[in-house]
């Protein structure tokens, strides 16, 4: 189990979902000709606006599921886009709950089992689109745990969704590594403790330098 990123004391890694395992452009990629050339800037603000809307609810005090956000962060985008048909919007959701994972997730997973770890997602996402994106990408049977933090009532970086995985594996922060492709996730997970890997496929330049990860990775290949 020995390795650079992976600690010898680690017993799990715990995995953001959206933007980590699942491609939260996919689903925009996918009717990309019924949205035209605005696709990418509408995918990218479909994006801010959902991740936006659950940071001012939870620093309001405030919870609703991350669907609804979902929901109300797309609308937000056809405001923004109004040459994109609004007839779209159900077909963009319900690809939402399918969006295609990485293409070196299943193997990764696969590779951290032979290796004795455990394997799980801890995510903003509500319960019903987790299970969704598991079961679309058949990633049932390698993940040994789905966290929402909708059990929290809280979004992350709130420290009590990271105790979430303390809670659901009886395991310490320490021996926990955190996986993500969002640099602010990053953050909150070394504030909480974990050791935080990040993955940076697209080579954004760093940020939160007092919350630095303990690895930048490209792929997650490279955590097999």
């Amino acid at each position: 189990m020995s390795s650079p990123i992976i600690p010898d004391h680690t017993k799990a890694l715990i995995f953001d979902a959206y933007g980590t395992l699942f491609d939260v452009h996919s689903a925009v990629a996918r009717h990309r000709a019924e949205i035209g050339p605005d696709a990418a800037r509408f995918s990218d603000v479909w994006r801010a606006k959902q991740l936006e809307y659950s940071w001012v609810l939870s620093l309001a005090g405030r919870y609703e599921p991350f669907w609804n956000l979902t929901e109300k962060a797309l609308d937000y985008a056809f405001a923004r886009y109004p040459d994109v048909p609004p007839s779209i919007r159900p077909l963009l959701l319900e690809a939402y709950r399918r969006l295609d994972a990485y293409p070196d997730v299943r193997e990764t997973l696969r590779a951290l089992l032979r290796k004795g770890l455990r394997r799980g997602i801890l995510s903003n996402g509500d319960p019903d689109m987790l299970n969704a994106a598991v079961k679309s990408a058949g990633l049932a049977d390698d993940l040994d745990t789905v966290l929402s933090v909708d059990a929290a009532r809280v979004f992350k970086t709130n420290p009590h969704t990271y105790e979430l995985v303390l809670q659901a594996l009886s395991i310490a922060a320490d021996e926990v590594v955190f996986v993500s492709s969002n640099r602010w996730d990053i953050a909150g997970a070394a504030a909480f403790g974990f050791t935080p890997v990040w993955v940076n496929r697209l080579g954004l330049p760093d940020e939160y330098g007092e919350l630095a990860p303990s690895a930048v990775i490209r792929s997650l290949s490279e955590l097999a």
